[in-house]
């Protein structure tokens, strides 16, 4: 990662008083921060040009009393004198403004250079009173704000604990909002569409998880949450850089259409244990009148930190199969046997065990698919299930039900790697912890070593189920610091990392590209579990992708899954599934189906085989959230352009200049549409395969039904 310029200028400003409120613009004047201390309540606003976007919000924090379970016993609260309160009674020692313009080049993404381009404003508080002193810095972009509260050294204010977060954001109507439901543990939930107003009514406790009602209100959100005014803004709310610190979730306030932050609790109920010198993430506001920059924003990935990998050379995008979806959709099975729960047996009892015919993780099998995935050019195979452990797996209280090593018998990892070499192909190493993540970190460095051994240099990580120990929670502080530290293990082996049911991403891709996926959304697999409706991946890439990539795993082609005794039914048509390879960014992208599902159907599958996974240029063309997305990419390192369109509930028709491609220059177009009878529901498989000749002047009019889409390739003649 090179940075190509750079400019930095600080200013600082010292006096004993302040014109208030103190303000901040973006490079080009479209956002403004103002800031000011009322009533020693720190309060914060933003307009996007005229128009108020966040009316006058208050910041800062409810700290813990020190007599909590696992509390410091020096706790500075207690030294001077008990004010638990970091919310009022401050004033304002000292502002700091500087601009800042670079472009820097991810290691993989969605275009080969970023530019990093903002205004920052610095504010010093201090609470005479306590002697304590909080910073708010703000970042000013010209489409969106990032803020967070930094803690240095003192005296005053050393080891504390956050009893609660209180960053406001108050909204100015009663605007659309695309959102999920609280919880502390997941995001696997299809999006609501409602006004701000209707949240409660919607809310439907029993998808609430773990995220206690006593606790969490019914109409609390998860980031980032996507909205729409009714007079044509999109902003956006979410987090960047969540390293040592909960999960944010907003509350909001139905009568002041105020959202308020809510941090994911720990084992005792306190949110953050915290030692100065430290800081927060920052809280991300995004603003926009068109959808498509929305997509095209780099907000979050900007406010993370640089490449913290001073070698990248081994961190490479994935094209990848995997023996996956035939145990999700039930044809297969993870366990070896039908026997005993393996929490009951020796390990060495296995071999004198029959294996259960649905054994999906075994030689042949592996081999059948990599056979498949190498004479159509795939870069790894995933296989799951080839581990001891799996039959009793989700009892993970039991320290040994899996130890990321031992291979079942009739999978014979030598064997299998050294086949896979000789196909110029790899197999993807698959850790599910069943989320006893202490058990998982005692036996990592001997799985990476393994790893090592065999020529993995990627993992997909699990973490499903209740977490170990008992009381912490997927997107506490706890569980957030464990993934990190797995990511950076991870990069001293040069492993590539996709881990599943964690965190949802904040952009620490940025600083540890070996993160390359995550999961932290409902993907595919409940296309297996009854099915996800039309729209889902239209609001995907505005709401959970803001993040980072996310491991969706498209490219099912056979939709009816009755052939595995599944009376699921895949919500999509094969055209929509095309789409995804480009409207799902992600540098790992998955063919998920089975190879005999591609057999059927190998013109359309060309499609996959073409498209990149890494990006030189991303144009958005067209979205609207929930209803479609249209999107065209540049391979990295090429002439060849892509394009994709998902649409949801209802068909869409698309008008396309192809004003992107290169001027004077003739282009082979193969465009994979579906059929005039295609339909998600009764006629998913059917499609129409289309070559032509065009050039930069083209506008391509295609249609998209409900729950389907298109995909076009692009190659200079």
């Amino acid at each position: 990662m090179k940075r190509i310029c750079c400019f930095a200028a600080v200013v600082a400003l010292f006096a004993t008083t302040w014109a208030a409120p103190l303000k901040v613009a973006s490079p080009h004047e479209k956002i403004t921060v103002s800031f000011d201390v009322v009533d020693g309540q720190p309060t914060y606003e933003v307009a996007y040009g005229d128009k108020q976007v966040i009316k006058p919000s208050h910041m800062g924090f409810d700290l813990a009393k020190a007599d909590l379970p696992g509390s410091f016993d020096n706790m500075a609260v207690v030294r001077s004198g008990g004010n638990l309160s970091l919310k009022d009674g401050f004033v304002v020692k000292e502002v700091k403004n500087r601009k800042f313009n670079e472009t820097w080049k991810p290691v993989w993404g969605e275009e080969s250079e970023i530019v990093n381009n903002y205004n920052e404003m610095a504010v010093t508080l201090t609470q005479p009173e306590m002697q304590r002193t909080m910073v708010i810095r703000f970042r000013v972009y010209d489409d969106g704000v990032g803020f967070r509260y930094e803690f240095p050294q003192q005296q005053n204010l050393n080891y504390f604990v956050i009893k609660e977060e209180r960053t406001q954001f108050a909204m100015t109507g009663d605007h659309t909002a695309w959102w999920l439901a609280g919880d502390y543990d997941t995001q696997e939930y299809e999006y609501t569409r409602s006004r701000l107003s209707e949240i409660s009514k919607l809310f439907d406790a029993s998808i609430c998880g773990n995220a206690s009602q006593e606790q969490f209100s019914k109409t609390g959100v998860q980031t980032s949450l996507q909205l729409k005014t009714d007079d044509g803004l999109y902003i956006n709310l979410h987090e960047a850089a969540l390293v040592d610190y909960p999960c944010m979730s907003l509350n909001l306030d139905e009568k002041t259409l105020t959202f308020e932050s809510w941090l994911t609790p720990d084992a005792i109920g306190m949110k953050g244990f915290m030692q100065a010198p430290c800081h927060t993430p920052w809280r991300t506001i995004m603003v926009t009148d068109n959808a498509c920059d929305v997509l095209a924003s780099r907000l979050i990935l900007n406010l993370n930190e640089p490449c913290k990998i001073k070698d990248t050379s081994w961190i490479k995008p994935v094209k990848y199969m995997g023996v996956w979806w035939e145990m999700i959709n039930g044809k297969g099975s993870w366990a070896y046997t039908d026997a005993l729960p393996s929490v009951q047996l020796h390990r060495t009892n296995y071999n004198k065990l029959a294996p259960s015919p649905k054994h999906s993780a075994n030689t042949n099998n592996v081999v059948r698919y990599l056979d498949f995935a190498s004479k159509h050019g795939f870069d790894q195979l995933l296989i799951e299930g080839w581990n001891i452990g799996w039959e009793d797996w989700a009892n993970n209280s039991k320290d040994y039900v899996f130890d990321f090593v031992t291979p079942y018998p009739d999978f014979d990892i030598e064997y299998l790697n050294e086949y896979a070499h000789s196909k110029g192909m790899k197999l993807m190493m698959h850790h599910e912890t069943s989320s006893s993540v202490r058990n998982y970190e005692r036996h990592m460095e001997q799985a990476y070593q393994l790893m090592d051994k065999y020529g993995y240099n990627s993992v997909k990580s699990g973490y499903v189920g209740d977490i170990i120990p008992r009381g912490e929670h997927h997107y506490g502080q706890w569980c957030v610091n464990h993934y990190l530290y797995a990511v950076k293990q991870a990069a001293k082996h040069h492993i590539m990392v996709n881990a599943h049911e964690a965190v949802r991403p904040t952009g620490l891709c940025r600083t540890y590209p070996n993160l390359i996926g995550n999961e932290s959304a409902r993907g595919t697999e409940y296309q297996a579990f009854g099915g996800t409706q039309p729209g889902h991946t239209a609001i995907l890439p505005f709401t959970r992708l803001q993040g980072g990539p996310m491991d969706y795993t498209p490219g099912i082609f056979e939709m009816d899954l009755s052939y595995a005794g599944n009376p699921s039914k895949v919500l999509s048509t094969i055209g929509g599934q095309l789409a995804l390879y480009v409207t799902m960014y992600s540098p790992l992208q998955m063919a998920a189906d089975l190879p005999e599902n591609y057999e059927k159907h190998l013109d359309a599958f060309q499609f996959i085989k073409d498209v990149a996974v890494d990006w030189d240029k991303s144009v958005y063309l067209e979205a609207e959230p929930m209803e479609y997305i249209t999107i065209a990419r540049k391979a990295k390192g090429s002439d060849n352009w892509f394009m994709g369109s998902v649409a949801g509930k209802t068909a869409h028709d698309s008008q396309v200049k192809l004003d992107f491609l290169d001027e004077g220059r003739k282009y082979e177009c193969i465009i994979y549409a579906d059929a005039k009878d295609a339909d998600y529901l009764k006629n998913p498989k059917a499609y129409t395969i289309t070559k032509k000749t065009v050039t930069s002047k083209t506008v391509l009019k295609l249609r998209s039904v409900a729950g389907g889409g298109w995909a076009v390739s692009l190659r200079p003649l």
